[in-house]
C-alpha cells in the first residue's frame, strides 16, 4: 500500500519547503479564494501592522478607500476613517454596533491628567486632545458617519487581529484600546481586564462579518495575524508567555473563521515574519519592531497573490511655466549621502501608530 504522502507536494514537507531553501525562498502563501483589482474598494482595520497593507495598497495604485480625510499629524488616513488601533474582535464589533446605533456605551467621555478630553474608543488619535465635552461629540458624531460610509462602500475589507488582552467596561461590557489611567481617567463606571478565549473571539468575529454582509453581502474579507509581540501584559506571568498565548488564539480564530464562512481568506503574516525559517532576522534589537525588509517581504507575498491587474498611477502633475527671459536655474550640487538622514528617512516611511505603546513609553 503506497502512502498517503508519497505524492504531496513539496510545501506540505518540512525540509523540502522550510529548512533546505534560503529564508527568502520560503513562501507559506496558498493560493487565495479571491484576487484584489484595481477597481475594488479596499478598507483595512487593526492592530498596528495593518497599516503596511494600507500602504502598500496605495503605492500599488488600488482604490484604499478614506472615508475621514484631515492632516496627518492628527491621525487622519492611518485608517480609512479616523479610529485608531483596533486590537480585539470585541472592539471591532462594538465598532460596527456603536456607528449604527446598536450599541450605546455608558461612558463616552474620559479626561487626561491635562484637563482635556478624549474618546475612550478612539484615545489617541487626536494627540492634544479635545478642548470641551462637545467638540469630542461634535467629533465623534462625525467620525461615526465616516465609518458608515467605510462600511457600506468597501468591497474588501482586511482584518489585522492583534490582541486577546483587554478592557472592558463593568457596566456594559464596552471594550477600550487602552487601559483606564493610560490614556485617561474615566469620571463613571469602573474598568476590568478579560484575556478573551478562542470561542468568544470566533463568536465576535463571526458576528461582525455576518452583520457587515447585511449591507454589503458579497463582501470579501482577508484576516491576518500582527507578529508584533505585546508589549506588555496585565497577566501575572511573563510576558513572552501572554504573547505566545495571544498569537496563537488569535491564529486559531482566523482558522475558524476563513474555514466556515465563504470568501474569507487567510494571509500568513504572522507566519512569514516569525516563523523557523527566519530565524528572527525580521526583528530589530528590541525583538518587537518589524524591520522594513521584514516588512517588505510579507507586502511583496501579500501583492503576489492577492494584487490581480495592474493599477493605472495618476498622472504626474504638470511642471509649472517658466518664463522664458529667466535663464534656468543651475542644477543643485549632489548632497553627499548622511546615514543619520538617510535612517530617518527610513524610520518614518515603515512608521506605524501604535497605541499599545503608551503601555511602555
Amino acid at each position: 500500500m503506497q502512502s498517503p504522502y508519497a505524492n504531496l507536494p513539496d510545501r506540505a514537507f518540512w525540509g523540502r519547503s522550510v529548512a533546505r531553501p534560503a529564508p527568502e525562498a520560503v513562501d507559506p502563501t496558498d493560493d487565495p479564494p479571491f484576487r484584489l483589482t484595481p477597481e475594488d474598494r479596499i478598507a483595512t482595520a487593526g492592530s498596528c501592522f495593518a497599516q503596511h497593507i494600507s500602504r502598500a495598497l496605495l503605492r500599488e495604485g488600488f482604490n484604499y478607500i478614506v472615508t475621514e480625510a484631515g492632516p496627518e499629524a492628527r491621525n487622519y488616513g492611518v485608517y480609512p476613517a479616523r479610529f485608531g488601533n483596533i486590537y480585539s474582535t470585541r472592539q471591532m464589533l462594538q465598532l460596527f454596533q456603536r456607528a449604527y446605533g446598536l450599541f450605546s456605551p455608558v461612558d463616552e467621555v474620559w479626561r487626561r491628567p491635562d484637563g482635556a478630553f478624549v474618546d475612550p474608543f478612539r484615545p489617541q488619535v487626536e494627540p492634544d486632545g479635545f478642548r470641551t465635552v462637545e467638540a469630542l461629540v461634535k467629533d465623534r458624531t462625525r467620525h461615526l458617519a465616516a465609518v458608515r460610509t467605510m462600511f457600506e462602500t468597501c468591497d474588501v475589507f482586511v482584518f489585522t487581529l492583534g490582541l486577546t488582552e483587554t478592557w472592558e467596561c463593568e457596566q456594559d461590557g464596552a471594550v477600550v484600546p487602552l487601559a483606564p489611567g493610560v490614556a485617561g481617567a474615566p469620571e463613571h463606571a469602573s474598568y476590568r481586564f478579560v484575556n478573551r478565549r478562542v470561542a468568544e473571539m470566533t463568536e465576535d468575529l463571526t458576528a461582525f462579518i455576518t452583520k457587515l454582509r447585511l449591507l454589503r453581502p458579497d463582501l470579501r474579507v482577508i484576516l491576518t495575524v500582527s507578529p508584533v509581540p505585546l508589549i506588555a501584559t496585565y497577566e501575572p506571568r511573563h510576558v513572552l508567555v501572554s504573547t505566545i498565548y495571544s498569537k496563537s488564539a488569535l491564529r486559531v480564530v482566523a482558522e475558524e473563521v476563513s474555514q466556515s464562512l465563504p470568501d474569507v481568506a487567510y494571509f500568513p503574516s504572522y507566519e512569514i515574519i516569525t516563523g523557523h525559517h527566519a530565524r528572527y532576522g525580521h526583528f530589530a534589537d528590541d525583538l518587537r519592531s518589524v524591520q522594513p525588509t521584514g516588512v517588505d517581504h510579507v507586502l511583496g507575498m501579500f501583492k503576489r497573490r492577492f494584487l490581480a491587474g495592474k493599477a493605472v498611477a495618476p498622472p504626474p502633475a504638470p511642471a509649472a511655466p517658466r518664463p522664458a527671459e529667466k535663464a534656468a536655474a543651475p542644477a543643485p550640487k549632489p548632497v553627499p549621502s548622511n546615514a543619520a538622514t538617510e535612517d530617518a528617512e527610513l524610520e518614518a516611511l515603515y512608521k506605524v501608530v501604535c497605541d499599545e505603546e503608551a503601555l511602555d513609553p
